[in-house]
């Protein structure tokens, strides 16, 4: 049975060039979106939806920004669909289940005093 390029991974978008600047960016986020869901093997054909749509979301939020810094300023129609985009990628990563996480940074008080003892 024939499956479809993008469902065996050929393609990201069909009936597109994949080696475009945008796709590319979209493939990117993609694969990091998914690496911190712990990987293709660990997500479900609907994650792997919502994935795609946050990556795409992402794209274009981050190619209005490029155009806000070019222009030196944006138009309200630009800053509503900034904002609009913005709002929808972040209910569809809580549906996803993307959440900051912190990470203690604070060194612990042996590794603290070997440094001050090489300083």
């Amino acid at each position: 049975m024939a499956r479809a390029a993008t469902t065996n991974g050929a393609v990201i978008l069909p009936n597109t060039d994949g080696r475009t600047v945008w796709v590319r960016r979209l493939a990117d986020l993609m694969a990091l979106i998914t690496l911190d869901l712990g990987g293709e093997d660990a997500i479900s054909e609907m994650e792997r939806g919502l994935v795609r749509r946050i990556a795409t979301q992402q794209v274009a939020i981050e190619k209005l920004e490029a155009a806000f810094a070019q222009d030196g300023a944006a138009d309200d129609k630009a800053l509503d669909l900034h904002q609009r985009l913005s709002n929808t990628l972040r209910r569809n990563q809580e549906a996803l289940g993307l959440k900051r996480r912190s990470k203690d940074i604070t060194p612990t008080l042996d590794a603290y005093l070997a440094r001050q003892g090489q300083a």
